[in-house]
């Protein structure tokens, strides 16, 4: 992570489902005292999605119930743009008041991130972009273009925010490797590989480990030892039938439960 912070250049987090990508983005931030930002993407989600969203269904409904009902000032009042955007990730991460002020003027109300005590604008912010893969092929370059710049225009405000004074977010994003990332898109990334051990000793050594870090004495070795070879017996299970296996996310979903 202090590698991607110097070079200013995306990480990359490959692996199986459950092996702790998103939360390694996390930890970062309350590790770094950064601000912690995320998306979350789907088949829908565009570019322009990560800077800001704009309500158009919400003012357009507004507009006809206003037909004749308000004066025109009023009007133009109730139906200015500003009202209907909510602040992306990128947003938030690189101006906190600009994007905080548009949030509360704003009824398009989506998402408003949790601020660090003491945070500053200085102090950074850690990007999660939370499977990638999920998303068209365009987002991906798009993302890498607009964080090139570390900056972005917004047009509702006549501002520019960002920029190379400002301080560069660090941007976490992950992938199950559902579908195959563009080349040059991952070329441009750190990349760090998070699969869980193939050989079914190693992994049940690995599992107890983190269940130890996790529960620490709420949950016996013992306990942990057992947990960890049903998920070896349930992922092998899993793979003769083709289906997805249980990975360390289950494992210590399992713990949480025998630990109450």
């Amino acid at each position: 992570l202090k590698t991607a912070l110097a070079a200013r250049r995306p990480v990359l987090l490959r692996g199986d489902p459950g092996t702790g990508k998103s939360q390694l983005a996390h930890a970062a931030a309350v590790a770094l005292n950064r601000l912690f930002v995320y998306e979350v993407v789907n088949a829908h989600t565009e570019g322009q999605d990560l800077l800001w969203k704009f309500d158009a269904v919400g003012r357009l409904a507004e507009a006809q119930a206003l037909q004749g009902n308000e004066t025109e000032d009023r009007r133009k009042e109730l139906l200015d743009t500003k009202r209907y955007i909510s602040p992306g990730v990128l947003w938030w991460a690189l101006c906190w008041k600009t994007a905080s002020d548009t949030y509360q003027n704003s009824q398009y109300q989506l998402t408003c991130p949790e601020k660090p005590t003491d945070w500053e604008q200085a102090d950074g912010s850690v990007i999660l972009i939370d499977e990638i893969d999920k998303a068209n092929a365009e987002l991906p370059n798009s993302l890498l273009e607009i964080l090139g710049n570390n900056a972005i225009d917004i047009p509702w405000l006549k501002q520019t925010i960002g920029g190379r004074d400002s301080v560069p977010p660090l941007v976490i994003i992950t992938t199950n490797e559902e579908r195959e990332l563009p080349a040059a898109f991952v070329r441009r990334c750190l990349v760090l590989n998070l699969n869980l051990p193939k050989d079914d000793d190693t992994l049940i050594s690995l599992l107890v480990k983190r269940g130890e870090l996790h529960f620490g004495n709420k949950c016996s070795e013992g306990i942990r030892q057992l947990a960890a070879k049903q998920l070896v017996r349930d992922r092998n299970l899993a793979k003769d039938k083709g289906v997805t296996p249980p990975g360390q996310a289950e494992y210590l979903d399992m713990l949480r439960a025998l630990s109450v």
